[in-house]
């Protein structure tokens, strides 16, 4: 008589682990389609094709976060080669996309210019990842403040740029040192103390309706009279004028003697997965 056979099971939710880190990978193929795409000899067009593969990266960014909280599988390893997507996608791709776009016309200044910004980023994900994992190894819980600029944010900025110089002018136009200013100041805001809202605690009263509504409203609006690309760039610059604002004003309170506003309950968390602020 034959031994009966052992049934397989199907563990499922160790199926679902590998969907979101599926988003994440694709968010690295993203980036590193970019930067081969900058190699050579590129034209406009090549700098056009880098921005909008950065650009479906940040997509991928998103939906993986989104992703693992539909099917609950948060993981600090998702933590971490989302860090590794990012230094990736809105690092090295971005660094190389400005750099043979515009910098390079500024020699070792420039180059060292698109390194500061690599170098940036590395750190602001590495400070992320610290403040992401609790001590017993676990992701924490979503806090209401981000500390620095998301490296994601940063790379939109310029990669939002990028593609409205060409959709105006069907040409890509390097100004090396506006571009320089630029890559600076989100360097500077990416490694800074300046925190950031994470928009995880919204609550949905009037005043968060109407200022959803006049952010939306303005941002069609110069979609549809100028092009998209103008809306993610004003909408990014927003998200950085909020964040700076809120700082200069918390320091206002701090000096008079009054509390921070700017704290949670507990200490800044992170997400708990691949999360788009990181």
């Amino acid at each position: 008589m034959k031994p009966a056979r052992k049934r397989i099971r199907f563990d499922l939710k160790k199926a679902l682990f590998i969907l979101p880190n599926l988003f994440t990978l694709s968010s690295i193929f993203c980036g590193f389609f970019a930067i081969l795409t900058c190699l050579n000899d590129p034209n406009a067009e090549s700098f056009y094709k880098a921005a909008l593969l950065i650009v479906f990266a940040m997509f991928f960014d998103v939906i993986d976060g989104r992703v693992a909280r539909l099917t609950k599988t948060q993981s600090a390893f998702g933590v971490e080669i989302d860090s590794l997507a990012d230094i990736v996608s809105f690092g090295v791709a971005p660094a190389v996309l400005v750099y043979r776009w515009s910098l390079h016309q500024l020699g070792d200044v420039g180059m060292v210019v698109s390194f500061i910004f690599l170098a940036c980023g590395a750190i602001r994900l590495a400070r992320f990842n610290v403040l992401a994992i609790s001590a017993s190894g676990a992701p924490k819980k979503p806090s209401k403040f981000i500390l620095g600029l998301p490296i994601p944010g940063a790379a939109g900025i310029i990669v939002s740029i990028i593609v409205a110089n060409f959709a105006v002018t069907g040409e890509i136009e390097a100004q090396p040192y506006v571009i320089l200013a630029v890559m600076l100041a989100l360097s500077f805001f990416m490694v800074s103390i300046v925190k950031f809202r994470s928009f995880k605690d919204v609550r949905w009263g009037l005043r968060s309706v109407f200022f959803v509504l006049v952010a939306v409203g303005s941002a069609t609006a110069v979609a549809v009279v100028f092009h998209p690309s103008f809306a993610l760039v004003l909408m990014l610059a927003g998200y950085i004028t909020i964040g700076v604002v809120e700082a200069v004003l918390d320091i206002t309170r701090r000096l008079a003697g009054k509390p921070s506003k700017l704290v949670d309950e507990k200490p800044e968390e992170a997400p708990g997965k691949n999360e788009t602020p990181s």
